[in-house]
């Protein structure tokens, strides 16, 4: 029974690594991605910052879910130094903080740090490259319930695991159509190499959808007769990789890693987590801008991630072929100005990449079919996690390779239905 993923980006590669781990022979499971370049989008180019509760209600349990397989991936496979996890203080700065109902902050430029639902007390927790001139954050999570990754490097590790098993990978390479048998179940899927025009077919019986942003539109392709309708949109964010000379990689004969093992016992990191450096998630406002910042530290590369200037930008045919806006970037390096000092850092990389949101705030994960009774069958949807894509990744996988077996799933996904 092959199944194909169509989107190589962590969502898909997710599901793809846990299915490799079921009874399904990892042969029989082939990944689809069209970008000549692996990641190229929010995968690869998104913040990768994790959170455990900041969800609203429909998709708490999926959160709550993935944050836990985020911990236990890391502490299996050295997730520190392979992709930089690690416990992250969530702090604001000057920021009013709301509750956990509002679902599509992202929409309306807020930040992120509305969706949090419990606030710690201050402490003396504030991140070292933040300009000193600064007031002390408010602290949010102690690294309990947040934590950081690079994304790309969790995407390269995944991918890698997905190869190393047997599973196949078809990029850069488009699907075309597919057949189905006269009782309507899929047969196969047609393929076309984009480097060689070679047109070939997947003899399968199920495919998920996990394209992000560019969902519909292969959907559409696919199924031109549906009547099915993915109400995912995509949202533009512009972003920059800095360097601080307050927050190098710290050495390994100074630092142990943040997280080589868990005790068991707590299920918390082991050894003294006070001698060991934590990354630091900064959420506030830019009055000079008028936008909502968000910036992450990462270990143990060193890089400071500053983000939250969206903006609605025409989604490209291919992630590569985006074009970053001069002026986002200029709004980005002045707020780290104003932020970290003037002089303060080096830009390493600037970045544009297109999350897949949905007007209720809350991914999609379920079979292709909604409450008319219109369906997709053999079809399945993973896409739409707007600003969470990373942090959900893992158990969006975990949990489509559940409904693809017809296993009891491990989160309440009910409310992510289309």
């Amino acid at each position: 029974m092959a199944t194909v993923i169509i989107g190589a980006g962590i969502v898909g590669t997710s599901t793809a690594y846990y299915l490799s781990q079921s009874q399904a022979p990892p042969c029989s499971i082939h990944l689809i991605e069209s970008s000549p370049h692996l990641f190229a989008s929010a995968s690869g180019y998104a913040a990768g910052f994790l959170a455990r509760d900041w969800f609203s209600p429909a998709s708490a349990s999926l959160g709550r879910l993935s944050f836990d397989l985020h911990k236990k991936l890391a502490n299996e496979h050295n997730g520190h130094e392979k992709w930089g996890y690690s416990p992250s203080t969530a702090t604001s700065l000057a920021e009013t903080i709301g509750g956990g109902e509002e679902e599509d902050w992202l929409g309306e430029g807020a930040s992120r740090v509305k969706a949090a639902k419990r606030i710690a007390e201050n402490d003396d927790s504030r991140p070292v490259w933040l300009a000193p001139r600064h007031g002390r954050p408010d602290v949010i999570d102690k690294g309990d319930g947040t934590a950081q990754v690079d994304p790309y490097e969790l995407c390269c590790f995944l991918l890698s695991e997905c190869k190393s098993r047997g599973v196949r990978l078809h990029q850069p390479a488009r699907a075309t159509g597919v057949t189905r048998e006269p009782s309507g179940f899929l047969s196969c899927i047609h393929v076309k190499s984009t480097s060689t025009s070679e047109e070939y077919d997947i003899p399968c019986t199920r495919v998920v959808l996990a394209a992000g942003a560019w969902t519909p539109q292969i959907f559409k392709s696919l199924f031109p007769k549906s009547q099915l309708q993915i109400p995912i949109s995509s949202l533009a964010g512009h972003s920059l990789l800095l360097r601080s000379p307050h927050w190098p990689p710290p050495s390994p004969d100074i630092f142990p890693p943040a997280i080589t093992s868990i005790d068991h016992d707590t299920d918390e990191p082991a050894g003294n987590s006070k001698s060991q450096p934590h990354c630091h998630a900064l959420f506030t406002s830019d009055p000079v801008a008028s936008y909502s910042p968000e910036l992450f530290s990462r270990l143990p590369s060193g890089h400071i991630y500053i983000a939250g200037l969206n903006g609605s930008y025409p989604l490209p045919s291919l992630p590569a072929e985006r074009v970053i806006d001069p002026k986002a970037i200029e709004t980005l390096k002045g707020t780290a100005e104003r932020l970290l000092g003037r002089g303060a850092f080096e830009v390493e990389r600037e970045a544009l990449c297109f999350r897949p949101v949905t007007g209720r705030g809350v991914p999609i994960v379920g079979p292709a079919e909604n409450r008319k009774g219109e369906v997709e069958q053999g079809v399945w949807i993973a896409a739409g996690h707007g600003p969470w894509g990373i942090s959900m990744s893992l158990g969006t996988g975990y949990v489509v390779v559940e409904m693809l077996e017809g296993k009891k799933v491990s989160a309440d996904v009910k409310g992510l239905q289309l």
